[in-house]
């Protein structure tokens, strides 16, 4: 009697793991399916087709609170005549139908150029997702962006013009650095006044090539640490950084923004009555120093699997003219001399 009675519980044990497991391994199996359907070589586009005269807009999306300013942001990149589509990567699976049909009918009739705007919607809420190259990317560049900032249309054109001429960088507005703690002997996480070697996802221009490079190469190693990012639903900004450092030994390039308005910065006051507190308590990084300290374990654990840190620093900014900076006295104050 008591054998019967353990094998039957350890039978109710395994069925109670199994369907609390079922679900994860699912969305492996799915997440896994959809990798070897994108990168798959037929479904990638002749290189010699792509166009380079105009680049992807990539958003990310993900609350539905942000939709109102989302839709902003995507009709804004359509008008720029660099902008060959727009795609709105929507990673909330949670949503509903009646939602995500209301939000593809408004993309679509909101475009205020020639560029089109696409929903597509992502079957799981990974990050990875973001880079995946797809078939409906038809251009050499492509920008990847977040769904709460806003960049003038002067300043994208201007980073694609400095791309064209640097297509194996990293460009970039809003950067950040990896540094060595050298009392815990450890990578963190920082922000230099004079030098960066991160780019981040607000806004980061890139080839095409290194959606690939990022989604299906790289074997075993990029397997575990794209892992590591949906993990910790985290740093596929930073993974990126390493791969193409890895690539060119080289840092990211950052430009001169005209204006690039930052919605989910906790920087933010409450003060402008906008509804601004909504947009930014939902973002994924508000929580500045637990954020910082999650980041600073991605580059350590990069660092391991990579087995060497290729990150490089960078030093500067590209701006998109050069005006008079002396000073010059008119009237009785002193003013920029070509003023």
């Amino acid at each position: 009697m008591g054998v019967y009675a353990v094998a039957i519980c350890l039978f109710f044990s395994l069925s109670v793991v199994l369907c609390l497991r079922i679900p994860n391994l699912s969305s492996d199996i799915e997440k896994d399916t959809i990798l070897l359907s994108v990168c798959h070589p037929g479904n990638q586009p002749n290189p010699r087709t792509l166009r380079s005269d105009q680049l992807t807009v990539l958003i990310n999306g993900y609350s539905e609170s942000r939709i109102p300013l989302l839709q902003s942001i995507a009709a804004s990149y359509s008008a720029s005549p660099v902008v060959s589509s727009v795609l709105v990567l929507w990673g909330n699976p949670s949503t509903s139908p009646l939602t995500l049909s209301q939000l593809a009918y408004n993309l679509s009739v909101s475009s205020w150029g020639n560029a089109a705007i696409s929903l597509v919607p992502q079957p799981s809420s990974s990050l990875n997702a973001r880079f995946l190259p797809r078939s409906s990317i038809g251009t050499r560049a492509v920008l990847v962006c977040d769904d709460d900032v806003e960049v003038d249309l002067k300043t994208v054109e201007f980073a694609f013009r400095m791309w064209k001429g640097n297509p194996d960088r990293l460009i970039g507005i809003f950067v950040r650095s990896h540094d060595i703690d050298m009392t815990r002997k450890e990578w963190i996480y920082t922000v230099h006044p004079n030098k960066y070697s991160i780019v981040l996802t607000k806004f980061m221009m890139m080839k095409r090539e290194y959606l690939f490079k990022y989604s299906c190469g790289g074997g075993s190693p990029m397997h575990e640490m794209r892992k590591m990012v949906d993990e910790m639903r985290n740093c596929e900004d930073i993974l990126m950084n390493f791969v193409v450092a890895e690539e060119t030994n080289t840092g990211p390039l950052m430009v001169g923004a005209e204006r690039a308005r930052d919605w989910g910065d906790p920087r933010n006051e409450d003060s402008d009555g906008d509804g601004l507190r909504l947009v930014r308590d939902v973002g994924l990084s508000s929580r500045k120093a637990e954020h910082r300290k999650r980041r600073g374990k991605c580059i350590t654990e990069f660092h391991r699997v990579f087995g060497r840190m290729p990150l490089r620093y960078s030093y500067g900014k590209l701006v998109s003219s050069v005006g008079e900076q002396g000073l010059c006295k008119k009237g009785s104050n002193l003013v920029l001399c070509d003023h």
